[in-house]
């Protein structure tokens, strides 16, 4: 578990966090600009003092007000990706790598390079490379100081939209190769539905939300940052096998059958899903006929008010140990009756996968 008991005052902006996060995977830290996610992390990396609290990775204490303990940023064995890769210009790609290696073991640089496909690069300098292509070297430098902890701040920023989705592609093989947590600072919803399995939500200096990804993102405090349209529910489903005549897999939802678009992947692999309330609609009964193929049955747990949509309603519906929201019209509501504990089925119009998981294999980072 990591730890962070902090505040912080300086200027105009104060932050004050209370909360635990897992020391495993990746926690995507998300709000709006000014909200305190630059000084949270600087924070856990030393790069600045809280006034007061305490930090703690695991069993190690980083910072203790109360105890004057304050480890210096060299002593923290934290890796830290910054927004531009900052590499040493006059040094090629392999010293760059070797620049900080906390031990200097070939097979460990290696595994690393293979694992970023950056091999090819060692000879180049970074006035050669591309910006994804720099910012997978500042990963690798990181990762060669055998980090406890790997901090990434908008690593993606300064790149455009195919160099962002190949340095993503990466990170998402990175995300079942370390063994390390990894605190991800991301202004894009998009990256941490792909990346992160846990999310801290910031606002002024404060927690808004702290939780699984699929819990802080089926909240009520994310519905500020979600049009109407783009409201959803995240899901996790397993492949159990393939369409034997179409181009489509079929998923466990639960116990339910559910059919995507052919993924590529083996039974057994887990998928995140992404539903849109807007793709769903609420029937009573079972239909015979209907070209839609994914009709779930569930059960009604809540039923709020869409403020930003008059005449809407947003319906929460339970499937086993998961959650579907479905937008419908408040004559919808009342012409079906519809009260919590209903049974129903869900007719589910879309489904697009966010994540994959290719844990196939562990490495030791």
């Amino acid at each position: 578990m990591i730890t962070l008991d902090i505040q912080m005052a300086h200027d105009a902006f104060s932050l004050s966090i209370d909360v635990n996060i897992p020391s495993k995977g990746i926690t995507a830290v998300f709000g709006r600009s000014g909200a305190g996610k630059t000084s949270v992390i600087n924070a856990i990396a030393g790069l600045v003092t809280p006034t007061n609290g305490l930090i703690r990775v695991g069993e190690k204490t980083l910072f203790d007000s109360n105890n004057k303990v304050n480890l210096p940023p060299e002593s923290r064995r934290i890796g830290y990706v910054f927004q531009d890769a900052r590499l040493f210009p006059h040094l090629s790609v392999a010293k760059n790598l070797k620049y900080g290696q906390r031990k200097g073991s070939i097979d460990k640089l290696n595994e690393v390079t293979e694992l970023l496909d950056i091999s090819h690069l060692l000879k180049r300098h970074p006035s050669e490379l591309s910006g994804g292509e720099k910012q997978r070297v500042a990963i690798g430098r990181a990762l060669l100081s055998d980090p406890e902890l790997l901090i990434m701040d908008e690593p993606t920023a300064s790149l455009d939209a195919p160099r962002r989705q190949e340095l993503i592609s990466y990170l998402l093989k990175l995300t079942t190769s370390l063994n390390i947590p990894v605190i991800y600072v991301s202004h894009s919803l998009d990256e941490i539905l792909q990346l992160a399995d846990h999310m801290l939500l910031l606002a002024d200096g404060s927690v808004v939300a702290n939780g699984t990804l699929h819990e802080v993102w089926g909240s009520a405090h994310m519905r500020p940052w979600l049009n109407v349209k783009e409201q959803s529910a995240l899901v996790t489903a397993t492949v159990v096998g393939k369409h034997p005549r179409y181009d489509m897999s079929q998923l466990n939802l639960e116990g339910e059958a559910l059919w995507v678009q052919e993924v590529g992947e083996p039974s057994g692999t887990t998928l995140r899903l992404r539903v849109f309330a807007n793709d769903i609609s609420i029937v009573k009964a079972k239909p015979s006929d209907t070209s839609i193929r994914n009709i779930i049955p569930c059960t009604v747990e809540d039923i709020t008010t869409l403020n930003d949509q008059l005449g809407y309603r947003q319906v929460a519906l339970r499937v086993g140990k998961e959650v579907l929201l479905a937008n419908v019209t408040e004559w919808a509501i009342d012409d079906l009756a519809l009260t919590s504990g209903d049974r129903v089925f869900a007719q589910l119009k879309g489904v697009s996968v966010a994540k994959t998981d290719f844990a196939q294999s562990h490495s030791n980072f």
